[in-house]
């Protein structure tokens, strides 16, 4: 099996593994316990939630533990928009966000929030000049994703916080899960972001939310004490030590590993590119580890099926989308509805070796001649 799916799921580095099960081992007591098996997972977890901190360049109290980037998108995008209401109830967003931001967005429209969205340009970047134009005086939120999961196409956060904090009472969430481990990420000028281990090799079924000091949040999640009151559970030490521990590999190896990805995605570009009915839809200076492309013609699920077949795992849309539909990502860049529906994503990481990226452009080849009647020869 070659697996180019990375962007929905990494498998858990041994490392991570070993942690939580270490930590499991040692301290099986509730942090909020008042005995001295609680004070000890109590202590054990503080350091964890400051060594994360530290990683990040964020304050202690700016981190918030949940289940992963779903729940964490939720409680932003709904909390921040719930509490704000008494300023306006204009939102703006992207066509590109994950199913978790587009969706709590939706909800929130049902409830009498006013949604829309910015305008991308064809590299997928938010055209500056539109948002500037589309902010008001009662705008509460504006919703981006850092990196998007289906192109991969880095925003222009920095930029993006200056407009959106020259409106006062307008809050700035970003969706940072693709971005972590595959780009310099910085949290200056954001309120409150989203991110999942289980993206850069750390464990499923946690998450963090980063809000930013004096960010008034209406929680997603009431009743039971937690480790914050923005999020009620019993903390889980394990998740949080296994997310150190991941994202401390991520970034400390981050050179190394963007390396062998920027060589596999090199090396695909040139040889797909040789393909006529080839489109690439990801622009040259996404993030490396994500290419989409269409073959024209030949619907997207048509191609990844032949493509599963023969051994190759890779994605139509994200792994969270529903199916049937365009990608909404592709059509907001090309403007091409069976573009966006012939389209699909390989996504890489420092796993993969030479071979298997060899291995695929032969497979691909021979679904190319298969569904498409032609060939390079």
């Amino acid at each position: 099996m070659i697996y180019l799916d990375y962007a929905a799921h990494t498998p858990a580095d041994e490392a991570v593994l070993q942690c939580f099960c270490e930590t499991e081992r040692r301290y099986g007591a509730n942090p909020n316990s008042a005995h001295a098996a609680g004070n000890a997972a109590r202590e054990r977890l503080a350091a964890m939630t400051e060594a994360i901190a530290g990683l990040l360049g964020v304050d202690v109290s700016e981190i918030i533990y949940t289940s992963g980037a779903s729940e964490a998108n939720n409680t932003a995008v709904r909390g921040l928009a719930q509490r704000a209401r008494k300023w306006g109830n204009h939102i703006l967003s992207t066509p590109l966000e994950h199913a978790s931001v587009s969706e709590s967005l939706e909800a929130l429209r049902r409830q009498g929030f006013e949604v829309e969205n910015v305008a991308v340009g064809a590299d997928g970047k938010v055209v500056l000049e539109d948002l500037q134009k589309r902010l008001r005086a009662d705008t509460v939120l504006v919703a981006v994703t850092a990196v998007d999961s289906e192109l991969g196409v880095i925003q222009p956060i920095r930029e993006i916080g200056e407009i959106v904090h020259g409106f006062p009472h307008c809050r700035l969430h970003v969706d940072a899960t693709q971005a972590i481990g595959k780009t310099a990420f910085s949290f200056d000028g954001i309120d409150t972001a989203s991110f999942a281990p289980h993206k850069f090799y750390g464990l499923n079924g946690s998450g963090v939310l980063f809000k930013r000091r004096g960010v008034e949040l209406e929680p997603l999640i009431y009743g039971g004490a937690g480790a914050t009151p923005y999020r009620s559970g019993t903390p889980t030490l394990s998740l949080a030590a296994a997310t150190e521990t991941a994202l401390r590999l991520a970034l400390t190896r981050f050179d190394e590993r963007l390396s062998t990805v920027r060589t596999h995605c090199d090396t695909l570009r040139r040889a797909l590119a040789a393909y006529p009915l080839v489109r690439f839809n990801s622009p040259t200076d996404a993030v490396p580890h994500i290419l989409n492309l269409s073959v024209q013609n030949v619907k997207g699920t048509v191609f990844q099926r032949m493509l599963d077949e023969k051994g190759v795992c890779v994605s139509v849309k994200s792994a969270c989308s529903s199916d049937g539909a365009p990608s909404q990502a592709v059509l907001a860049v090309s403007g091409d509805r069976k573009n966006a529906l012939s389209s699909w994503r390989i996504s890489l990481s420092h796993l993969t070796t030479a071979d298997q990226v060899q291995s695929f452009l032969a497979i691909f080849d021979s679904c190319y001649q298969a569904l498409t009647g032609t060939s390079l020869r």
